[in-house]
């Protein structure tokens, strides 16, 4: 015979129910919410609450929109969009004369000690993407070693920016298709400031033609001996001293997932430099030295007007979802979180600034 349930004990536990049936006041049930949708039997918790929630478009709308905004010197930075004036120069090319004059951070980069005590070679260092990269380090904490074809205004106002911050800079003109004098770069360095924690492989060459005929040997050549072939020589170089935390970050390119037609020796290159990226993080995982690189999409730099038309140079950038090429100092806090320590298993990494433009 099946036992059946004592109901003797019910009202030994009244006063117990009797307490869970009677509620705490504000306490809703969802039960009897539908029980009692009108609420005759319990108080609105929500009637005693006073709305002060600001609603959209409100008068702090226009406030917080600036507050997100990068800031400069004077205010909010509003970033150039084309049409540019028509514009060329011979390469290397200068900043300078370049209009509008590009932003490496000069009056808005704000250090936060993320890569204090740290000393960093930047090849390419003296304009564009470098130079805003050298910046941004030294007001980061770190000394800069700045690499660069040869002398000029460019490379001295980079290290004025640099020491302004209180930093130590070292400037190494020369051309780095040159191994010997890569491996000469890096002595310096280790010899003068002390030690290299972070080597940015960011200086590149390009050119743009209008069919594969119109390549010499020469061009094709010197593109890869600048924009990979250095690339190897000097973390050749840099490896003894950047063993057990060091890090290495190579600029790379849209154009090594999206190649550009007209900028063929160029986007072979960084193709290149994504697979040397990829397959050295893995070399040298097990002396703990990381690598990564950054992926631009169109940036205004002094490579534009030295390898465009000054017709392709006044649309240069309209073509991307933000309809406007990026800044230097728009890529530098990419460069700044691979060097900095905290990134410690980021490795063989590819960070893209496109735009919006996707990059798979």
């Amino acid at each position: 015979m099946t036992d059946r349930p004592d109901h003797k004990g019910d009202a030994q536990q009244t006063p117990q129910n009797e307490k869970l049936r009677h509620r705490e006041q504000h306490t809703i049930d969802q039960r009897q919410q539908q029980i009692d949708p009108a609420g005759h039997h319990r108080t609105d918790v929500n009637a005693l609450a006073v709305d002060t929630m600001k609603q959209p478009g409100d008068a702090d709308a226009s406030a917080r929109r600036q507050a997100r905004a990068p800031q400069g010197a004077g205010g909010p930075i509003r970033h150039p969009h084309p049409p540019f004036p028509e514009q060329t120069q011979e390469l290397p090319g200068s900043f300078a004369q370049m209009d509008p004059r590009p932003d490496h951070g000069e009056t808005s980069w704000k250090g936060a000690a993320r890569l204090e005590g740290q000393i960093a070679l930047v090849t390419g260092g003296d304009s564009g993407i470098g130079r805003a990269v050298a910046i941004a380090y030294a007001r980061e904490g770190a000394d800069v070693a700045i690499s660069f074809l040869e002398e000029s205004d460019d490379a001295r106002d980079t290290a004025e920016q640099v020491r302004a911050a209180g930093k130590r800079c070292l400037l190494i003109p020369g051309d780095i298709s040159d191994p010997d004098h890569c491996r000469s770069m890096v002595n310096r360095v280790v010899e003068e400031l002390g030690g290299l924690d972070v080597l940015v492989n960011n200086a590149a060459h390009q050119q743009s033609f209008d069919a594969l005929d119109d390549i010499s040997d020469h061009e094709w050549q010197r593109t890869f001996a600048i924009n990979i072939h250095a690339m190897f020589y000097l973390c050749k170089a840099a490896l003894p001293h950047l063993e057990g935390g060091g890090c290495i970050i190579n600029t790379a390119s849209i154009n090594s997932d999206q190649p550009n037609p007209s900028l063929l020796a160029y986007a072979t290159t960084k193709g290149a430099v994504q697979n040397f990226t990829v397959g050295l993080a893995q070399f040298l995982a097990d002396k703990s030295v990381r690598v990564n690189c950054v992926a631009p999409g169109p940036v205004w730099t002094p490579l534009i007007p030295g390898s465009f038309s000054g017709e392709a140079v006044s649309q240069f950038g309209a073509n991307y979802p933000m309809k406007r090429p990026a800044q230097p100092v728009e890529l530098a806090s990419a460069y700044v979180m691979l060097a900095e320590p905290m990134s410690s298993y980021v490795s063989g990494a590819t960070i893209s600034v496109t735009g919006g433009r996707p990059m798979l």
